[in-house]
This record gives structure tokens, C-alpha cells and sequence, in this order.
């Protein structure tokens, strides 16, 4: 189990108080989900839809970098 979990509604980690997913989080999931990026992509997915929500003030190419571009 992981400290690394978003802290909602500002998304920060709990862990290290980083945007989340922090690059530990980031790590973690890469490492979970090996080899099946498109599940991972999914679960990201739904988290950015979460977020999205509680930071309408920043912009949505950001938010979809945070979330699943990294994830490329």
C-alpha cells in the first residue's frame, strides 16, 4: 500500500505533497500496470475526470498531461 494518494480536492499527494500523481506515484503505476498501459490509461482516465471537476481553474492540457500523458 502506498502513501502516494491524491488528497482531494487540491489532488496533492499525500505522501510528498506533489501535484498527483507525484513521479513516486508515477512509478508505482508503471510498475503495477506493466505491461497493460491501456488499463492503466483507463484508471488515470477516470481520475482526470475527478479532478477536472475540482480544478476548473487549470487548464485542461495541463490536467491531461498530469494524468495520462506521461503515461506514453
Amino acid at each position: 500500500m502506498t502513501t502516494h494518494q491524491p488528497i482531494k480536492p487540491a489532488w496533492t499527494c499525500g505522501g510528498c505533497a506533489e501535484e498527483w500523481p507525484c513521479q513516486t506515484r508515477c512509478r508505482e503505476l508503471r510498475a503495477e500496470y506493466d505491461p497493460d498501459r491501456v488499463s492503466l490509461a483507463l484508471y488515470l482516465a477516470a481520475h482526470l475526470v475527478d479532478a477536472a471537476q475540482d480544478l476548473v481553474h487549470v487548464p485542461a492540457s495541463h490536467l491531461h498531461y498530469r494524468f495520462l500523458g506521461w503515461t506514453r
